[in-house]
């Protein structure tokens, strides 16, 4: 079973030797490996019963590392890297030879970020290396935004989990690649908004997600993920379920009409980043508790409502309800 710590140097030892580290950041816990490593980068894969053709982000401990991974291809990456580094946000950027194929799954870029979080990056400068590391949680099941939430999925598979609290921003981060004329395509909505990025790009498009049978062309790109055991589905008009049988519920600011084995208000205050920050937790809870379904209000389109409704519409395809979206 994983030991959780808050012992950076034993942590980023272990890195180093090619173990895995689960550690906290300001989206998600995330699962690391030396990414320079082909055989730790593939203990990755084996632990979260990852399929190899979805790539993994490159976690760095400052943007002046760039360099020894990747290529600058756009004008407009100092910018961006100013403004949202450390933070939620990668950059898709052209991969040099020293990252392995089964970081990128072959594909010529390579997804690179500075986290935010103070435990991060300590453990990053002390490993003095790049480190790969998707959601620290089996292959397309609810993220972790605790210690434990690791330990309950991974504890009998990974060797080390480095304890960073809660997670703040709750939702994984944004990608996004630039082209040399500022154009930006975001292929995963996160934890920097659309809002945000318009403010320094001339540009910016969401991306469509792929199908399950598709290759990604970047992390968190397929349809499938982020999803609990229970059937999720996705309700626009609770007016169409005044009673419900045996089903939990999970809306943003208030109670809907009906009665729930069990509901879930993730802000109150209707606050999106209160939303995001509570969003896989309370995901998880209706999951582990009592009833049989999980009924769940799409967010306001704008903002980090976005990324909510983009983790909502996999969560539903993952749980095999996409179909019986309201």
């Amino acid at each position: 079973m994983a030991t959780i710590t808050t012992d950076t140097g034993l942590c980023a030892q272990a890195l180093r030797v090619g173990k895995l580290v689960a550690f906290g950041t300001e989206t998600v816990y995330g699962l690391g490996a030396n990414a320079l490593d082909p055989q730790a980068v593939a203990r990755i894969f084996a632990a979260k019963d990852r399929p190899e053709f979805d790539p993994l982000i490159v976690h760095l401990a400052h943007a002046k590392q760039v360099p020894t991974i990747a290529d600058v291809n756009s004008p407009y990456i100092p910018t961006l890297v100013e403004r949202f580094w450390p933070g939620p946000l990668t950059l898709l950027l052209p991969r040099k030879d020293c990252i392995p194929d089964l970081v990128t799954s072959g594909l010529p870029e390579v997804g690179v970020r500075v986290p935010r979080h103070p435990l991060a990056l300590e453990l990053l400068s002390a490993a003095g290396i790049p480190v790969a590391a998707p959601s620290a949680n089996l292959f397309g099941r609810i993220s972790p935004t605790t210690a434990q939430h690791v330990q309950d999925q991974l504890g009998n598979r990974i060797d080390w989990i480095l304890d960073g609290g809660s997670c703040q921003v709750g939702i994984e981060s944004t990608v996004l690649r630039v082209d040399a004329d500022g154009h930006g395509t975001v292929l995963r909505p996160g934890g920097v908004t659309l809002e945000d990025l318009q403010t320094v790009l001339p540009q910016v498009t969401l991306a469509p997600g792929l199908l399950e049978s598709q290759a990604a062309a970047s992390p968190g790109q397929l349809l499938k993920h982020y999803a609990p055991r229970k059937p999720l589905r996705i309700v626009s008009d609770w007016s169409a379920h005044p009673t419900v049988t045996n089903a939990v519920g999970l809306v943003l600011d208030s109670p809907p009409p009906g009665t729930f084995v069990a509901i879930e208000v993730l802000a109150p205050d209707s606050s999106l980043v209160t939303a995001a920050a509570n969003f896989f937790a309370a995901l998880r809870r209706l999951d582990a508790g009592p009833g049989e379904v999980i009924l769940a209000e799409p967010f306001p389109q704008y903002g980090l409502g976005i990324a909510l409704n983009d983790r909502l519409r996999r969560a539903a395809t993952g749980s095999g309800e996409i179909s019986r979206t309201d």
